[in-house]
């Protein structure tokens, strides 16, 4: 039998089943940046479409892609290149439509992205009135979820729009299809020319699980699980976060600012993914030796322990997520609930992270998040029902439309729920200060005031 064959089998599943992190980044993005100064004080800016940016800067688009390739090479472990027939190569005669796939092709996104000009209005204010509604399937190449609180308004070129709306909606965005399918066993088309390889996680045929490995980072795991299960290198949120980090400062540099905070909240969202331990953790709260073990027994046939850990992490996942979402956008409605907006809010701790640099999300995003791991597994174990959260017999993702947890925990000790608030309200505060800091860089970077 080879072991390590087996044992990375084994482990994949623990990875599948944790995708999407945090809920609508929207609203803790505007509740993190609308005090920023560069941002409360920023004069509106002129939108335009994609089309126009690409064409106006195809040369210095075309020295930023292949700047961008040639970092990820020196930068990133276990990178595949980028094979040379996509790089952006500037052509004044092509039309359009051709220059904007060949831009997508170059990120290596989907190229059937939206990108469409909207944005997402803060909940905290009433709805702009007079405004045109956008369908959720114009802005999203996903299927619509059957209960959602999104909500999103129109916009045309020439339009004046606060940068605080274009940031905070694009942090949500790479959850809208653009990571969808860009693998070699994806039935797509791009998938087959992009030299990612095949899905190292998953199930290729589902497609919002196909956009995981661009948003979760296993970058401090031990050295027995790298060897034991070498596919939890094959992540690339690193990547992203730097291709639209790049990419922002040279639209601000270039006078494109409604592309410069667009691109912004892009690799915002990479960061911010990052941040929920769910994503940078195989197993939170999980030792190393147990995880080992579960899955040891599960090569011997023995599959229990090894099924109840996956639906356990998945459990603990999703509360987090719908907590956090719940209460940011309870707080968004309801001034009194201020314990979360206060801690996204908060910049007391931002300088006390290193200075902006390459190894940033890294060193300092990930690996906080990593670290808090074990903490957050802890907390919600003791603080939400236990059926929710350490019954393996409950499925949490199949009954989650018909939870509040809201109203859940208001019934529960009120000593347990302020602990996990508290705890929720530690990891925002981190969020909140990562948020701000990548927006300091990226203007530091593109010599804006």
């Amino acid at each position: 039998m080879n072991i390590k064959k087996h044992l990375s089998g084994a482990l994949l599943a623990l990875a599948a089943g944790q995708v999407l992190a945090w809920g609508n980044h929207a609203l803790p993005t505007y509740r993190a940046l609308e005090q920023l100064p560069e941002l409360a004080k920023a004069a509106p800016v002129k939108v335009e479409t994609l089309e126009s940016f690409l064409k106006a800067e195809e040369k210095t688009i075309e020295a930023l892609l292949a700047s961008q390739e040639a970092w990820a090479i020196a930068n990133l472990d276990n990178y595949p290149k980028r094979p040379e027939a996509l790089g952006f190569i500037a052509n004044p005669q092509r039309n359009d439509e051709a220059r904007r796939l060949a831009f997508l092709m170059a990120l290596r996104v989907a190229p059937n992205s939206k990108l469409a000009l909207f944005y997402q209005p803060d909940p905290a204010k009433p709805f702009p009135t007079g405004s045109a509604p956008v369908a959720y399937s114009d802005v999203n190449t996903l299927p619509e979820p059957a209960h959602h609180n999104y909500r999103f308004v129109a916009l045309k070129p020439g339009d004046m729009v606060s940068p605080l709306n274009v940031v905070a909606t694009a942090a949500d965005e790479p959850d809208y299809g653009l990571d969808i399918n860009c693998w070699s066993d994806s039935p797509s088309d791009w998938g087959k020319v992009y030299n990612f390889g095949n899905l190292p996680f998953g199930n290729p045929a589902l497609n919002y699980s196909t956009q995981a490995p661009f948003h979760m980072g296993f970058f401090h795991e031990s050295d027995i699980l790298y060897t034991a299960a070498p596919f939890i290198k094959r992540t690339y949120p690193l990547l992203r976060s730097y291709q639209y980090w790049s990419l922002a400062a040279l639209a601000f540099r270039t006078g494109h600012a409604y592309w410069g905070w667009r691109f912004a909240g892009l690799s915002l969202h990479y960061i911010q993914d990052l941040g929920q331990p769910y994503h940078a953790r195989l197993a939170p709260g999980v030792s190393t030796l147990k995880l080992l073990g579960a899955n040891i027994l599960a090569m011997a046939g023995m599959t229990g322990m090894k099924d109840d850990t996956i639906v356990l992490l998945s459990n603990r996942h999703l509360v987090v997520d719908k907590y956090q979402n719940e209460m940011v956008y309870a707080g968004s409605l309801d001034p009194q609930v201020d314990l979360i907006e206060k801690s996204l809010a908060d910049p007391s701790k931002d300088s006390s992270y290193p200075a902006w640099s390459d190894r940033y999300v890294r060193d300092v995003v990930a690996k906080q998040s990593s670290d808090y791991g074990a903490r957050i597994s802890d907390i919600i174990a003791e603080s939400v029902p236990a059926k929710y959260v350490n019954d393996p017999k409950f499925d949490f993702g199949t009954q989650e439309a018909n939870i509040t947890l809201i109203d859940v925990l208001s019934k529960e000790d009120a000593q347990a729920r302020a602990k996990l608030d508290n705890a929720i309200a530690e990891l925002l505060a981190h969020f909140g200060a990562h948020t701000r800091n990548e927006i300091r860089s990226i203007l530091k970077a593109s010599n804006q005031q």
